[in-house]
């Protein structure tokens, strides 16, 4: 976030972060600044299939997936859908275990969503925080759970509906 501030767009800072780290052929990583093109970097010695898409506003991204399809089906449909952010992470989410997935099976699912000072009384950054952490089919049960938090804590910018 500092190296955002002082104006690094976000390929210089991987490139600050990667050069670094003397384990950087194991990580994967993203950043996404307020203006200027995501960047994404995925080490050499990630897990099999391992890689990332960036677009506009957006990196999709991951390790240990079915391969190359899962990421470009999570990119095309986080792009092609409308609605709030957070709908539009869970249909990439979706899009991406029905290419495949994470290729050791299904577990978990976690949707994070920060926006300053959303949080509960205004007290932290957490605009939607929830995660599935042990089910059969985790992102569905995510969907269910969104549906849920959505009902009790209802935020302006969330409009059309994921299928349930």
């Amino acid at each position: 976030m500092d190296l955002l501030s002082s104006g690094k767009n976000p390929a210089e800072v991987i490139k600050i972060l990667t050069s670094a780290d003397p384990l950087r052929n194991k990580r994967q990583l993203a950043v996404i600044g307020p203006i200027g093109k995501p960047s994404h970097y995925t080490g050499s010695e990630c897990l099999d299939w391992a890689g990332g898409k960036t677009g506009e506003h957006f990196s999709a991204q991951g390790n240990l997936l079915a391969g190359p399809r899962v990421i470009e089906a999570m990119a095309n449909h986080f792009n092609s859908s409308s609605g709030s952010l957070s709908i539009r992470l869970l249909k990439a989410l979706e899009a991406g275990q029905n290419a495949g997935g994470d290729k050791r099976g299904k577990q978990s699912a976690a949707l994070l969503v920060v926006r300053a000072g959303w949080g509960y009384g205004g007290l932290n950054d957490r605009f939607r925080d929830l995660r599935v952490d042990d089910h059969p089919t985790p992102i569905q049960e995510l969907i269910r759970i969104f549906h849920l938090h959505q009902k009790i804590f209802p935020r302006p910018d969330l409009g059309s509906k994921l299928k349930k």
